[in-house]
């Protein structure tokens, strides 16, 4: 191979409290890969595997030095892009009802969709977004943006 394969395939979280995000993303309903536990964790959605892992050994593999403050945001967002319009406020409730912290209401937006955003337990920022143009495989994989 020459390259690098255009492809997403992990995003791993570095977890303050491993157990606790582990069960926010439980109650969301989202499928947890077997063999996960409160050392580590995964989460398979449609191609792409949400991982967690302790935030003190990802930082040692990734970025030597100490963690960032908790709360500070690192100017990464997450998206979930759900079928509808229609399904964005839903699905952003339903986060906030397993115990995301609502950041920005969902709103039409001036690039012609519509979305929210909430913060996970360890304040990484999701995107709850409707996209026209976007479609799906039957996993729930990305296909058209």
């Amino acid at each position: 191979m020459t390259g690098i394969p255009a492809r997403l395939t992990v995003v791993t979280l570095g977890a303050r409290d491993l157990p606790s995000l582990r069960a926010f993303y439980a109650r969301l309903g989202w499928p947890e890969r077997a063999g996960s536990s409160d050392e580590f964790s995964s989460f398979v959605l449609g191609g792409v595997l949400l991982a967690l892992y302790p935030l003190g050994e990802l930082a040692a593999e990734a970025v030597p030095g100490p963690p960032g403050e908790p709360g500070v945001w690192n100017g990464i967002t997450l998206a979930c892009n759900v079928d509808s319009r229609d399904d964005v406020d839903p699905a952003f409730r339903a986060a906030v009802d397993a115990g995301a912290t609502p950041v920005a209401e969902p709103v039409d937006r001036a690039w012609g969709g519509r979305s929210g955003y909430v913060a996970d337990p360890e304040g990484n920022r999701w995107e709850i977004a409707w996209q026209g143009a976007a479609t799906f495989d039957e996993r729930g994989a990305l296909l058209t943006f």
